[in-house]
């Protein structure tokens, strides 16, 4: 008689939601707005320089959701995305370019290099979003990619970046927001408050149990405004913040205004508008 035969590592595992699910699609679903983002940007440039800006170049692009949104805004609009990681660029061909028209692919160039060397023809905008240039840690570092991108516009080019602050934002926490299908997790795990170290990562849960632990884990360091203005004036930018407001519920409204007096929220995020 033979004998029974036990699960072992040679057991097809059960399939799960988590080792179905694409990090990607589920990060420019919980975290990206593209379509708000640009629709800021090309406003904000328009009426700052009384005309449309053509070409953009988005740092630290990823996936390249934000450049495929620009040029799908008009037939005039080219985007260059730079990136290190190949792979993920990659993942922005297969994905979000592949969608694209023919006329709208060739207005749109994906290249592998670090921003801090990279050589492109003067642009009128340039993208560092989703906080992505925190990952320069020390002052004189950011301070140069700074002057990097002032040399890279056009002479009326502007910069846009984000940031987020508030006191929360120095705190060791998690904070869960759910979306149809998964739970996004956005986990601020350390922060030295004598470095600036910060350490954040995201996680995605599901219904079934299972979960993308450390999907994405970031190690920056935690900038603040006015560093971030003061050096962006020191290498020539005037820059200004833009704050949201809120509605009549006291949370934001997704409307960014021109300001020098922000509130003391526990959570916020801004956009500096660098113009050169």
């Amino acid at each position: 008689m033979s004998k029974s035969r036990k699960k072992g590592k040679g057991h097809a595992r059960r399939s799960t939601l988590a080792s179905r699910a694409d990090k990607h699609v589920l990060y420019e679903r919980a975290v990206q707005c593209t379509e708000a983002e640009i629709d800021f940007v090309d406003a904000t440039f328009k009426q700052r320089r009384q005309r449309r800006a053509s070409l953009l170049r988005e740092d630290f692009c990823g996936t390249a959701n934000s450049s495929c949104e620009w040029v799908c805004r008009r037939a005039a609009n080219r985007a260059l995305g730079v990136d290190l990681d190949a792979e993920v660029q990659q993942w922005g061909r297969d994905h979000h370019i592949a969608g694209l028209n023919k006329a709208q692919q060739e207005r749109i160039e994906l290249i592998c290099a670090d921003v801090m060397e990279v050589e492109t023809e003067p642009v009128d905008i340039v993208l560092a979003m989703n906080f992505s240039y925190w990952i320069f840690k020390e002052r004189a570092t950011l301070r140069r990619y700074f002057e990097r991108v002032n040399e890279a516009l056009v002479d009326d080019g502007m910069f846009f970046l984000d940031c987020f602050g508030g006191y929360e934002a120095f705190d060791e926490r998690k904070e869960k927001h759910a979306y149809d299908g998964f739970t996004y997790v956005w986990d601020q795990a350390r922060y030295n408050p004598i470095t600036g170290d910060y350490r954040c990562k995201i996680h995605f849960k599901f219904k079934d149990g299972s979960r993308l632990k450390n999907a994405f884990v970031y190690d920056w360091r935690l900038w603040t405004l006015p560093e971030l203005t003061e050096m962006l004036a020191e290498v020539g930018f005037r820059a200004a913040v833009y704050w949201e407001g809120t509605d009549k519920k006291g949370e934001g409204n997704g409307v960014y205004t021109r300001t020098r007096q922000g509130e003391a929220d526990p959570a916020w995020i801004a956009y500096i508008v660098a113009e050169k």
